[in-house]
């Protein structure tokens, strides 16, 4: 169920809808359908500072091990194989995280652009030109702005107010200054 649909379900007409998600949006809250994603991340940030504690430990053992043993040809083998596959397992390691923070990052930005459908309009970016960086996402915004005109369908629409479509009872147009008079006039009399 989408937020503008609980909303609505609360009894908030759409001017009260918007204000909502403006204020979400200034307070940088985003809602996402990703379960329990800030749990998630905060594991994944804890993984990562255990496999850096455990790689350093490794790196640490294989040094150890080849100043004791360097007369040993079989155990140099050995430990120039446990060195590439520790290096290996970094690498892997450091590429899977940078890829979660990505699409974290691009969730955020899709659902923030106010995206209907995350997925279809993932499918139509050229994420090969989008770059994470210091937590920003660069060549995404030019993107989203060229999508908005040719497939509006993705986005929700901008909500505006004509001018004068405010319901306003009693109102003639004038500011109330013919509800004003009439009322200065009752109260003489009355």
């Amino acid at each position: 169920m989408k937020l503008t649909e609980i909303l609505k379900a609360q009894g908030l007409n759409e001017e009260q809808i918007t204000e909502v998600q403006n204020s979400m949006k200034e307070n940088k809250i985003y809602t996402t359908s990703l379960e329990n994603v800030d749990v998630r991340y905060e594991k994944l940030q804890e993984q990562k500072k255990q496999l850096e504690e455990a790689s350093k430990t490794y790196e640490k053992q294989l040094k150890e091990l080849s100043k004791n043993n360097s007369d040993n040809e079989e155990l140099k083998k050995q430990l120039e194989q446990l060195q590439l596959s520790n290096k290996k397992t970094k690498e892997d390691y450091e590429n899977k995280i940078a890829s979660i923070q990505f699409d974290y990052a691009l969730e955020g930005a899709l659902t923030s652009a106010k995206c209907k459908n995350n997925k279809a309009l993932k499918a139509l970016l050229n994420l090969d030109e989008v770059k994470y960086q210091e937590g920003k996402l660069e060549g995404l915004e030019t993107q989203l702005e060229s999508l908005k005109t040719e497939a509006s369908y993705l986005f929700e629409a901008e909500q505006q107010t004509p001018p004068g479509s405010g319901f306003n009872p009693g109102g003639d147009g004038n500011g109330g200054k013919e509800n004003d008079a009439f009322l200065a006039g009752f109260n003489k009399k009355y």
